[in-house]
């Protein structure tokens, strides 16, 4: 990722070196699982039906393709002895980062102890306002096409990012988002339906804040696109852009302030908050 800050919750990855890919402890956890099972004499049919869980689920976490969820590995401990092998093993998960596209990782860890987050955003309803549904008809658009362990993957590691708006009460979550977005039936109009229900809930939460940039609008601060902003807990303030099949992490202090800018005087031009959520009523209403 370009960009790169020394910071010392962040270190740089120096050439040659290699960032630790949050699916290697998932491929570790897999094959933990797998040597139990198979000590144990089970097929993955057989296991499967002992946790409640599918062939297809109990391969893909063996292959170190699926995030196990708290179920699964509270049983499989069960079935296999109670030893405590997985439930340790399951505490060096990176839960999420899995299905998290490599240069947006580093942002994201930044996210989870950032002060206050904003996002800007021009091509798609942001990733921490997605309904299930419609993050699914986002990776299913994927060009080329995932697989079904890859679009697990993708829908996890978002809905699991979403988690930060209720786990951080105390943070406030800024949104500005085009009012094309929530025109476009992505999906489909059922779809669309669950997502304006899903964003008119996330939106009465007092840390969330969404307001909507009018088609109609004759203004606009921010037409170079999409951006996020950030403060940390020691009051930096950072911000990530993000293009095609690559994202930038900025740092230097007078772009960072330009862009903040930009922001402040498209919160000036975007409608009120209560005019946002009156008009994805009106939305959730024509569909």
């Amino acid at each position: 990722m370009t960009g790169g800050v020394g910071m010392s919750d962040e270190p740089m990855v120096c050439e040659g070196e290699r960032e630790p890919d949050p699916s290697d402890s998932l491929r570790t956890f897999g094959a933990v699982v797998q040597a139990l099972r198979e000590n144990a004499g089970f097929s993955r049919v057989e296991f499967g039906e002992l946790v409640r869980f599918s062939k297809h689920t109990v391969e893909s976490v063996e292959l170190g393709r699926r995030m196990p969820d708290e179920s699964f590995v509270e049983r499989a401990e069960a079935v296999l002895g109670n030893t405590g092998a997985l439930r340790r093993s399951a505490r060096f998960l990176t839960r999420g980062e899995a299905g998290l596209a490599a240069w947006f990782r580093r942002w994201a860890r930044l996210e989870r102890v950032a002060v206050s987050l904003c996002t800007y955003e021009c091509r798609l309803v942001p990733g921490l306002l997605q309904s299930e549904g419609y993050a699914r008809a986002v990776f299913d658009n994927s060009i080329p096409p995932l697989s079904d362990e890859q679009l697990e993957a993708q829908v996890f590691a978002r809905l699991e990012r979403q988690r930060m708006l209720s786990e951080r009460p105390n943070v406030p979550f800024s949104f500005i988002v085009e009012e094309h977005l929530f025109r476009r039936p992505l999906g489909g109009d059922q779809v669309m339906r669950e997502l304006l229900d899903h964003v008119l809930m996330l939106t009465t939460k007092r840390n969330v804040i969404l307001q909507v940039m009018p088609v109609d609008a004759e203004t606009h601060g921010c037409l170079d696109g999409s951006v996020q902003l950030l403060e940390t807990p020691e009051r930096r303030r950072l911000a990530y852009s993000e293009g095609q099949q690559n994202g930038r992490l900025i740092s230097d202090a007078k772009e960072v302030s330009l862009l903040y800018q930009r922001y402040d005087t498209l919160r000036s031009q975007a409608l009120h908050p209560k005019d946002s959520r009156g008009l994805l009523e009106r939305l959730r209403g024509e569909l």
